[in-house]
């Protein structure tokens, strides 16, 4: 059985799987410690990695990671909850292993996953939106991962959507993930419960009237149970992210949209308003064939799946050719 490892770094810990060219998980492992401490993250990685590995000959590694990955996926050039500038992550990790080591976005490996493992895999042309604290990307294009020329591509959450609209953390103003992600919902149900909004009454009733406690996961529950609020406030960052969508689709055109990520869970309650959206603002909506709007199959093991994909198409740890055949190879 043809072995590599994926290895996906989050804001909270480190998850490891030992996974099959099949795109199963054989084993897997994780580190709890949170993962903000630069010179922390490689020994992480190669714990897990050796934890893992035990007989199995393994042919290689790959790492997701929130952030700007170099074309070569070795260097980590910026990441926005990590201090990692021009990080040479995969040597760092390569060193104390002595296996092949590629890293990749994190969005991108988790389209990659989706693409040849879930939601992606009668198509060759994948838009995957991540929904969780922010919004990620990833785009598949014609059986490859599209990187750009520097390999940052698809950052959709920073397109600007309201001009002059809210501070993002990027330093721009009005970006896609401040009015369609987790965080948007979450602000917006605050916001309410602050305002004792008469509407937000079970909201504020499940926090102890302690706006700071809410969170998504507490917000779709709620929209599950029945409550309107909840409903409503599912419905608009649905509407916003059908809009986004919309555009992206006019540019980029193709046949299927995965959606992924922690606001994925509320399913139909999600799904219903972003279609509905997507439908009123998509360009020439009548007179053209319309993507497939689809939940992300693989939840959050998708770019774990993926990266570790991604490995076994380039054993030599260079950047690989990120084909359907390539990676059944």
């Amino acid at each position: 059985m043809s072995l590599t490892i994926g290895v996906d770094i989050g804001g909270t810990k480190i998850a490891a799987g030992l996974v099959s060219e099949d795109g199963k998980i054989v084993e897997s492992a994780r580190h709890e410690t949170p993962a903000t401490e630069a010179a922390e993250i490689a020994p992480m990685v190669a714990e897990l990695v050796e934890r893992l590995r035990g007989n199995h000959k393994i042919l290689g590694i790959g790492i997701g990671a929130a952030g700007f990955i170099d074309a070569a996926r070795q260097t980590v050039l910026f990441a926005p909850n990590i201090d990692w500038i021009d990080e040479p992550l995969a040597a760092q990790v390569r060193d104390r292993v002595g296996l092949p080591v590629i890293v990749e976005n994190d969005a991108n490996a988790a389209a990659w996953g989706e693409f040849r493992f879930g939601a992606g895999e009668d198509t060759d042309d994948l838009l995957l939106v991540t929904v969780g604290t922010g919004i990620g990307g990833g785009i598949v294009h014609d059986g490859q991962l599209y990187r750009g020329g520097f390999g940052v591509a698809a950052e959709i959450g920073h397109m600007r959507v309201v001009r002059e609209g809210i501070l993002c953390g990027c330093g721009q103003l009005g970006c896609w993930e401040k009015y369609a992600s987790g965080s948007a919902l979450v602000r917006e149900a605050r916001e309410l419960v602050t305002a004792d909004d008469p509407r937000a009454a079970a909201l504020a009733a499940s926090v102890g009237g302690d706006p700071t406690l809410i969170d998504g996961p507490m917000v779709t529950k709620l929209a599950q149970q029945g409550d309107a609020l909840a409903i409503d406030l599912l419905t608009d960052v649905g509407h916003w992210l059908g809009e986004g969508i919309a555009t992206l689709c006019t540019i980029l055109d193709p046949s299927v949209v995965a959606i992924g990520g922690g606001v994925a869970a509320a399913g139909e309650l999600i799904l219903a308003p972003i279609q509905e959206s997507f439908g009123q603002y998509l360009s020439a909506h009548d007179h053209r064939p319309i993507a497939s709007l689809r939940l992300a199959a693989l939840g959050n093991q998708a770019g774990l799946i993926g990266a570790a994909d991604l490995a076994r198409s380039a054993p030599a740890g260079s950047a690989p050719d990120s084909t359907r055949a390539s990676g059944n190879s």
